[in-house]
């Protein structure tokens, strides 16, 4: 694990410490979180742009495909798959 020294403004600080404090976790755990929660806001936001495809973002948030659209729909972006490709995955799936 690498080691990284970085100035926080007071107000960045204190959400750290406050969500430490709610999750009753480290300060340094909550930073890590909130990086990779950052990351996927990121990734995501790049992909609803169309900036990158489906299978790069799932790359980048080291997630299957499916795992990736899940995601989408939490966030409420739509489904880039439609019906017809999920019925010829599924029949792939079951003759395989």
């Amino acid at each position: 694990m690498s080691v990284i020294s970085l100035r926080l403004k007071e107000k960045e600080m204190n959400r750290i410490n406050e969500l430490s404090t709610v999750e009753h976790k480290e300060k340094s755990t909550v930073a890590r979180e909130l990086i990779e929660y950052g990351w996927r806001f990121l990734m995501i936001d790049i992909y609803r742009k169309g900036k990158i495809s489906i299978g790069v973002l799932s790359s980048k948030l080291e997630l299957s495909l499916s795992e990736t659209i899940d995601l989408l729909a939490e966030f409420g972006i739509e489904s880039p798959i439609d019906y017809d490709d999920y019925l010829e995955g599924f029949e792939v799936f079951k003759n395989g």
